[in-house]
């Protein structure tokens, strides 16, 4: 079955790999407490936004694809929380927050671009 879209060369599943990477070297350095609380949420939100982008771009409609986007802005959304979260319990500086903010922004945003795109793009 052809692909409408090649995941592996869509920037905005690149830059989710490379915030899963950093999320789980954020976390490495989290309290061993929290391996199975906060580190084990933001580990598999951080994942689902690339592993969502990769699906849906299984799937044959712009539609379908559409969903699975909304699903990765989710997981994205759900991301921030849990920064913000990890600042608020001091397991995180003010900077670090910042930083993967910014990260997370961007990445929304690319999302958010890339799907309004592929909906204009089958009217």
């Amino acid at each position: 079955m052809k692909r409408k879209h090649n995941f592996k060369g869509l920037q905005i599943w690149q830059k989710g790999r490379v915030l899963v990477k950093d999320i789980y070297q954020l976390t490495s350095e989290f309290p061993k407490s929290e391996l199975y609380g906060l580190v084990s949420q933001m580990r598999r939100a951080s994942v689902s936004i690339p592993s969502n982008i990769a699906e849906g771009s299984g799937r044959k409609t712009s539609k379908e694809f559409s969903r699975f986007l909304e699903i990765a802005y989710s997981s994205a959304l759900e991301l921030e929380t849990q920064l913000y979260l990890s600042f608020d319990l001091s397991f995180i500086s003010e900077s670090t927050l910042d930083e993967f903010l910014f990260k997370i922004e961007e990445v929304q945003k690319m999302i958010s671009s890339f799907d309004n795109k592929i909906l204009a793009d089958n009217i």
